[in-house]
């Protein structure tokens, strides 16, 4: 193995490539000055820096355990921060008349909460009426389409929708006890477990009893489906004070947000290094600007489609026009889902009278949901994030599975914020590209 050369008289050795130089200069009694090196290592992991980094990554890991183990309360105010976004711009049109911002977000957000109940305080009659009505009539024209469809069982339509089920349903069920389950009738069964199986037969067969409603095929398919998802996506209505607790969590977070929003949004800075912080505010402000627009073009569109939909089925001559036209309005916050779920019904309550007259509430629905999305989102929503359709299901469908019904109220917002922080932070950023945050509109906000 061959030794490098020594150095050079006069001359310090050359250090390691994996070792920094650190050179100080210190006085010699012969040249008045000498240079003195010291080498430190340039890289790697000190002690502290070990800790601080296992610190930071367990505190990671049960802050996302706290998220995810009071995920209803963070949807919930997610929910108030929103709606306060939007209750700050009236605060920000009533402070330019000298109005207080805590009056004015008093005055917004009770106004508010006044106009729904004196609406519904007016309706309260008829739409007490008309839901009863659909609570009667609802099972009646589910029948119907079971009928219609058992009719059309050769039809496309009728052989999706049903398939062998009623086959299997208008089988009559093996007496309770008789034998055990999938054995044939005349075979020989051990004597010491017989009494246990037929008690477990007829258990079985109580409890399909009591599980299965009367109706046809169909019926039984959406009732049954109704209580499992009922049951998954709304399990906080099994409480009335958590109902109670989550509405006042997002009345009282809208205030607050509105009247001191600019003490939220400094807080928000000081988690940012001062390098960053301008283009974090500039983030941050989109992201506002966006939600504040889509919420506001959200609550004009509902309060629109509500009211066509319940001109439209009391021109068809619908059983329960206002429920459901209240409940066409409700869901409409709800993009791309919510008016599919709104026409199911409708279109139910359409069979009672003919299927001619379901096929004209389809068509009606259809169309409002044409004119809605051509003519009216773009009018209202003039500059705003244009999120793709298949990305808007998807983010949907996942908030929906995992959060339940919270997520998917909030899925279509959380994607529009984070669709703005990924074209201004990485589109824009990182990548270097020029794209237009602000779709639609006069340029980047």
């Amino acid at each position: 193995m061959t030794t490098p050369p020594p150095p050079a008289p006069g001359r310090s050795p050359e250090p390691p490539p994996h070792i920094a130089v650190d050179t100080v200069e210190a006085p010699d009694r012969r040249s008045g000055r000498e240079r003195r090196t010291r080498w430190a290592p340039s890289h790697g992991w000190r002690s502290r820096d070990i800790l601080r980094a296992t610190a930071l990554v367990i505190g990671l890991f049960w802050l996302l355990r706290l998220l995810w183990f009071a995920n209803p309360l963070v949807l919930a105010a997610f929910l108030g921060i929103l709606f306060g976004l939007a209750v700050t711009a009236g605060v920000d049109q009533l402070q330019r008349f000298r109005v207080p911002r805590g009056l004015g977000a008093f005055i917004i957000v009770f106004g508010f909460l006044g106009l729904l109940a004196g609406f519904f305080a007016w309706s309260g009659p008829t739409l007490a009426e008309q839901s009863r009505e659909l609570r009667n009539r609802l099972p009646e024209a589910l029948d119907r389409i079971d009928s219609w469809l058992e009719a059309n069982r050769g039809g496309l339509v009728g052989s999706l929708l049903l398939g062998d089920d009623s086959a299997t349903a208008a089988a009559p069920a093996p007496a309770a006890g008789d034998t055990l389950r999938g054995a044939p009738p005349g075979a020989a069964q051990p004597s010491g477990a017989v009494g246990a199986q037929r008690d477990v037969a007829e258990r079985l067969d109580a409890d399909s009893t009591r599980a299965v409603p009367s109706g046809g095929v169909l019926r039984q398919r959406i009732l049954g489906q109704l209580s499992g998802a009922t049951r998954y996506f709304f399990p906080f209505l099994s409480s009335t004070l958590a109902v109670a607790a989550g509405v006042l969590l997002v009345i009282f977070l809208a205030i607050y947000v509105a009247v001191e929003p600019r003490t939220y949004h400094d807080g928000l800075m000081h988690l940012f290094p001062h390098e960053a912080r301008p283009r974090a505010g500039e983030v941050l402000t989109a992201i506002a600007t966006v939600l504040r627009k889509w919420l506001v073009t959200q609550l004009i569109a509902m309060l629109v489609i509500g009211t066509v939909t319940t001109v439209v089925l009391l021109l068809l001559d619908v059983p329960a026009a206002f429920p459901l036209g209240v409940m066409a309005g409700l869901l409409e916050f709800i993009p791309t889902i919510g008016p599919i779920l709104s026409a199911v019904p409708a279109i139910a309550m359409g069979f009672v009278d003919s299927p001619e007259k379901a096929l004209y509430v389809t068509i009606a629905y259809w169309g409002i949901q044409f004119l809605e999305n051509q003519l009216l989102i773009p009018l209202l929503m003039r500059e705003g994030v244009d999120i793709p359709p298949a990305l808007t299901i998807i983010a949907q469908a996942l908030m929906a599975l995992v959060f339940g019904f919270l997520g998917l109220l909030v899925a279509v917002p959380i994607l529009a914020a984070g669709m703005v922080a990924v074209k201004m932070l990485y589109v824009e950023g990182v990548v270097g590209d020029d794209i237009d945050v602000m779709d639609a509109g006069d340029g980047k906000d």
